[in-house]
């Protein structure tokens, strides 16, 4: 009898870090290099942490990506914020905060809006596939007028 259960609880211990090996609910980070102007009033906003599914998907609706107007005095306008995959990241369907999605596809979703006004933010919450969990990259790209921000915001991914 003893034998018996003791069999059961290997095979079960071996079935969970078989399970643990495959990656189901395994955790991810990213790190940013990001281009800093003298001046610029805008701070981006992506995750540091996120979890990614069995798949490659990444948990609780995918992944957000913005900017922030840190100016207490100053509104900005014609506006846009573009993601755009560099390596092994496909998008879903974007949802907005704070503007318009003016383009989505697999590889490149950008959000617009007319005025940003000062201390709002403007962003994208997009479902997203790593395709390899170890070597991912985006490219931030931000126009508008009123500012003296550079239009390449640098890139965020391992």
């Amino acid at each position: 009898m003893n034998r018996t259960r003791t069999t059961a609880a290997v095979l079960a211990t071996a079935g969970l870090v078989t399970a643990a090996q495959l990656g189901l609910g395994t955790a991810a980070s990213a790190a940013t290099s990001t281009p800093k102007s003298s001046g610029c009033p805008i701070d981006l906003v992506y995750p540091s942490r996120f979890y990614v599914d069995s798949h490659g998907w990444v948990t609780n609706g995918g992944l957000y990506f913005g900017i922030k107007n840190k100016s207490t005095s100053q509104s900005f306008r014609k506006v846009t914020f573009t993601v755009t995959d560099v390596r092994n990241i496909r998008f879903g369907h974007a949802r907005p905060t704070g503007g318009k999605v003016t383009k989505n596809t697999s590889k490149t979703v950008s959000v617009y809006t007319t005025t940003l006004k000062k201390k709002a933010s403007l962003g994208i919450k997009v479902p997203t596939h790593l395709l390899n969990t170890r070597s991912y990259k985006v490219k931030f790209t931000l126009k508008g007028t009123g500012w003296n921000c550079a239009v390449d915001q640098g890139t965020w991914g391992v």
